[in-house]
C-alpha cells in the first residue's frame, strides 16, 4: 500500500540524513520526498511517499519516532488529508501543436509559463493522479523534453495538524 508520511524535523545538521537513512537500512525505496521550511526556522516539514503493508509502515514510523531530530510524524494515509503535486512539462512542438496544448491546458487547469513556437512549458498543481494523466496526454501533443515534480506534499482535512497530531492521537514509538 501506499502511504504518505509527513514529518517535523528539526534543521539540524544530519538530521536528513538520518531520516532518510532509516528507510534504506530496512531496505525501503523512497517514491518520494518533498522538504520545505515551516513557519518555524527550526523545523523543517518533510513529505515522504514509501509503499510497504500497513504493519510494516507503523514500524517503520515507530522507529522514526525515536530520532532525536524528528519533532513528529504522521501517516497522512491514515485519516482524511489534501495531497498534492507541482509539475512543470517542457515541450517540443510541431507546427499547428500550440491549439492543442491550450486545449490541454484548459481541461487541467495548467497554466502555461513559456509558448514559443516550437517549445512550450507548461505549470499544473494537482493530484498526483491528475499529474500523471497531463504527463500523459503532454507526451502525445509534443515531445516532451523536461519534466520537473515536486513530490508530494500532504496536510490533515480538519482541524489536526501535524504538530497537534500528538496531542489527538498516540505517537507510536
Amino acid at each position: 500500500m501506499r502511504h504518505v508520511i509527513s514529518v517535523l524535523l528539526q534543521n539540524e545538521v544530519g538530521a536528513l540524513t538520518r531520516l532518510t537513512g532509516m528507510f534504506s537500512s530496512r531496505g525501503y525505496n523512497i517514491d518520494s520526498l518533498n522538504v520545505a521550511p515551516t513557519h518555524d526556522d527550526t523545523v523543517s516539514r518533510v513529505t515522504i511517499v514509501i509503499s510497504g503493508s500497513d504493519a510494516a509502515i507503523a514500524q517503520l514510523d515507530a522507529q522514526l519516532a525515536k530520532l532525536v531530530d524528528v519533532v513528529n510524524i504522521h501517516d497522512m494515509t491514515l485519516g482524511d488529508h489534501y495531497e498534492r503535486e507541482l509539475a512543470i512539462v517542457k515541450l517540443k512542438l510541431s507546427t499547428g501543436s500550440m491549439a492543442k496544448v491550450l486545449a490541454l491546458s484548459k481541461k487541467f487547469g495548467a497554466q502555461i509559463l513559456d509558448d514559443a513556437q516550437n517549445s512550450c512549458t507548461i505549470q499544473l498543481t494537482g493530484r498526483v493522479s491528475e499529474v500523471d494523466a497531463f504527463v500523459d496526454e503532454a507526451g502525445t501533443i509534443g515531445e516532451i523534453s523536461a519534466v520537473a515534480r515536486s513530490g508530494s506534499v500532504a496536510v490533515s482535512k480538519g482541524e489536526v495538524t501535524l504538530s497537534s497530531y500528538d496531542r489527538h492521537y498516540r505517537l507510536s514509538g
